[in-house]
């Protein structure tokens, strides 16, 4: 298991407990809410198209990033290798996605998305982009912006990937 190691550049004041935090202020919590929400309000969309969120976010992924070792696809996706494994045969059965051998490494085995794959997911973007806009109902562009650029930090503080 990866070790979490502390910033030796960082003050070591003890940090507050979450209860003096509060839910309603731990970002982590706040954004296992937000996604859970996203992700269940998706669900019907998707059952509507044999999707399960594993299959959704490797077509969202291989929509903008095509062709990817399924490591990478993973990482990109959000999916642990052995869940996306099994999603990654069914989505191979239905023709949403296609396996093929990386032309410089043959250990590496690349997804595609397939015709029927991207058509599949063109059909839940729509959903998708609903969605989205409602969680930033009333939120300026510009603090919209702010957001995403605060998170995109965040992930770089934290990533273990160069991608």
């Amino acid at each position: 298991m990866n070790e979490i190691k502390p910033d030796p550049n960082l003050k070591s004041e003890p940090l507050p407990r979450l209860g003096e935090i509060g839910l309603s202020n731990f970002a982590p919590y706040l954004m296992n809410r937000i996604m859970g929400r996203y992700n269940s309000d998706l669900r019907q969309e998707m059952s509507g198209l044999g999707l399960t969120t594993p299959k959704m976010r490797a077509l969202a992924v291989l929509s903008v990033i095509d062709a990817l070792p399924i490591t990478e696809l993973a990482v990109y996706a959000v999916v642990e290798q052995s869940t996306l494994s099994r999603a990654l045969d069914q989505l191979t059965a239905d023709g949403l996605v296609r396996r093929e051998p990386d032309p410089k490494d043959s250990r590496v085995t690349r997804i595609a998305i397939t015709d029927t794959g991207r058509a599949a997911y063109e059909q839940l973007w729509p959903t998708m982009s609903r969605i989205y806009s409602q969680m930033f109902h009333g939120i300026s562009t510009d603090e919209r912006q702010a957001f995403v650029a605060t998170l995109q930090k965040i992930l770089g503080n934290i990533r273990k990937h160069d991608f």
